[in-house]
């Protein structure tokens, strides 16, 4: 064994890692740092090579890039997702938590007027890699003796409605079924299953939903998403944070809570703010 594999066994040995799909941006990638903060160890996943190895680079230059992993991985592709799992092993032997973050959006237009092949990629992509990558996460977990599995929420998982994310919405309500479903599965096992809520955050996939979509639906809810979106530097150290603290299965870690978006009622800095300045958002016109 070189010096190097001893260090990274080393390093493997003192340190919790994480499993993060679609982590090269947006909330993915938010979640990569601020773990990586946190002193764990991280594996992210994508599907653009390229792009994933950038983001490693990137990430090496302001971390210890010992701690820092990248797979490529289509969530659609079983064994792409399997493949993920045995090298995050094979890397640092024991997958704590493992995050099914990968998701995508259709634009925001009338349900008549979306294609079928936005459809499907919605279905496949947020419903379909959410159930293969808890199959594969959950069988593995069992096999190791323990580990946390989270499922990303989003607009329609709770049932909430907005013209144009009919979609969407929909296969996040699926993804929270598939959350409730599998803890009931997981009960008699040291395998804990949680949600994460991370409200509107300012990510790629949020503003191309709004801009590729139908102007008008943007400014129906534009009042109310001004007001919850924040940036996935302050939210994502949140979620990590509760994560790396929590004991318990069938958690949900939430960001805006109902207490959370109270308190901005009385806070002049929320109604004067523009959490989308500089963004296409900015500039669509009705």
């Amino acid at each position: 064994m070189t010096t190097e594999n001893i260090l990274n066994k080393i390093h493997a040995d003192q340190t919790l890692s994480v499993v993060i799909t679609g982590g090269t941006r947006g909330i993915g990638l938010g979640l990569a740092e601020a773990f990586l903060k946190l002193g764990w160890s991280v594996v992210i996943s994508a599907r653009n090579t390229q792009q994933l190895n950038r983001v490693v680079i990137e990430l090496g230059q302001r971390y210890d890039p010992h701690r820092i992993f990248a797979v490529t991985c289509d969530v659609t592709e079983y064994q792409d997702l399997q493949k993920l799992w045995d090298e995050s092993i094979l890397k640092f032997r024991h997958v704590n938590v493992w995050i099914n973050n990968a998701g995508t959006c259709n634009a925001a237009k009338a349900f008549a007027d979306i294609s079928s092949t936005d459809l499907e990629s919605v279905v496949k992509t947020n419903v379909l890699g959410s159930l293969y990558g808890s199959q594969v996460a959950f069988k593995g977990m069992i096999a190791q003796g323990s580990g946390q599995i989270f499922n990303m929420e989003g607009w329609g998982s709770r049932g909430e409605w907005s013209a144009g994310m009919t979609p969407y919405a929909t296969s996040k309500r699926a993804v929270a079924y598939l959350s409730h479903a599998l803890n009931k599965e997981a009960k008699n096992s040291n395998v804990l299953i949680g949600t994460l809520s991370p409200g509107m955050v300012a990510t790629d996939l949020l503003i191309s939903s709004w801009q590729q979509g139908e102007v008008k639906n943007w400014y129906k809810m534009k009042w109310l998403f001004m007001f919850i979106i924040d940036p996935p530097e302050q939210v994502c150290g949140y979620l990590a944070k509760r994560i790396s603290q929590n004991k318990k299965s069938n958690v949900r870690i939430t960001w805006i809570t109902p207490w959370r978006l109270f308190l901005r009622f009385f806070q002049p800095y929320y109604w004067k703010r523009n959490p989308v300045k500089g963004t296409a958002l900015d500039h669509l016109k009705e």
